[in-house]
């Protein structure tokens, strides 16, 4: 009887620990806010202030931009023009405003965007 006292506390301790736990499983994404550049920034990470002139028009409404990447916030068919000759993907390695600088207006564009990263015919906005 004396050894059913010593074998109850680790049977019991065992099969305690043997119940499988059931945690619910949960994903965190956290992008942050996103970049303050006075024409937009890059559609692709590191999502740097892009240059004047890479956006078009149709990438602002009410003079703010409406975004790029994971701050895209224009409808989902949405293409837009870009200069992809101020793209450092096509070797462009000229100036970059800084964040806060004031924008100006010119515009030449020559390949149309999604906003998140991809190029193609595009549609319309």
């Amino acid at each position: 009887m004396r050894y059913w006292k010593f074998l109850a506390l680790p049977t019991l301790i065992a099969s305690l620990l043997s119940i499988p736990s059931s945690a619910p499983a949960q994903v965190s994404i956290n992008i942050g806010a996103e970049p303050a550049c006075p024409y937009g920034y890059y559609d692709v990470a590191p999502y740097n202030c892009a240059p004047y002139g890479y956006y078009g028009p149709e990438w602002f409404g009410g003079g703010t931009f409406i975004g790029a990447g994971p701050w895209f916030h224009g409808p989902r068919e949405f293409y837009g023009h870009v200069d992809n000759r101020f793209d450092p993907h096509h070797g462009y390695v000229g100036p970059h405003p800084e964040r806060g600088d004031k924008p100006f207006n010119h515009f030449h564009g020559n390949e149309m965007r999604d906003g998140r990263g991809h190029a193609g015919g595009g549609g319309h906005r």
